[in-house]
């Protein structure tokens, strides 16, 4: 990777970062002051509460289920360390569990924001901030995105999958706020978190993956 795309990347990560200091800053200050972002999206998302819809993203949000991460990375890792891709099957690894469970969780503890206190439609225990469902999706299916390339050489394949993967990522946090057991400010810093983490490790991927 070039010195001119590592900055990119490096950049990109500056951004994110910054914006997830922001909402971080209300959520240990002045958590009242965010409710000009959350309340109108609460609004929207849950403005229509129906079984359909209840059921529709209560089978979504599994996709960002701590079981379910587990079992993806997993499977995805062993298949591309016996594909002999060792290097981003480590990459899935360090970001799928370790900065998911020791970051988010650490984060969780550090500004200990209680769930939202409207009707919840699934069970979640734990603290809101940063949205754990939420960092988790953009860690894994965001690293998914990220590798494709690597590995689908058919271009509008490629981005097709991309699009879903990205879709999916929206949809798993958009769940939460619909479910009631995370604000869209969770929502939204635990999607940070995770591309800042994508973007600042990236390059360092990168590199030792063409070694």
């Amino acid at each position: 990777m070039t010195t001119n795309k590592q900055r990119y990347w490096y950049a990109a990560a500056g951004v994110f970062f910054v914006l997830f200091a922001i909402i971080a800053f209300f959520v240990a200050t002045n958590e009242a002051a965010l409710s000009s972002f959350d309340n109108p999206i609460i609004h929207l998302v849950r403005g229509n509460l129906t079984d359909g819809k209840t059921s529709y993203f209560s089978l979504v949000t599994r996709f960002g289920d701590t079981l379910t991460v587990v079992i993806l990375t997993i499977v995805l890792a062993a298949l591309l360390y016996l594909s002999k891709a060792k290097i981003s099957a480590y990459w899935l690894i360090l970001n799928a569990f370790i900065i998911q469970g020791g970051g988010n969780t650490a984060l969780k503890l550090i500004f200990d924001r209680p769930r939202p206190s409207g009707e919840h439609l699934v069970s979640a225990s734990g603290t809101s901030f940063p949205s754990g469902h939420s960092m988790g999706s953009m860690l894994l299916y965001g690293t998914l995105i990220i590798l494709l390339p690597q590995f689908i050489k058919n271009k509008p394949l490629r981005i097709l999958i991309q699009i879903l993967l990205g879709c999916l990522i929206l949809l798993v946090g958009t769940s939460r706020i619909y479910l009631g057991v995370h604000y869209p400010s969770d929502v939204l810093g635990g999607f940070l978190a995770g591309a800042c983490w994508l973007a600042l490790s990236y390059p360092m991927f990168k590199k030792f993956n063409t070694q």
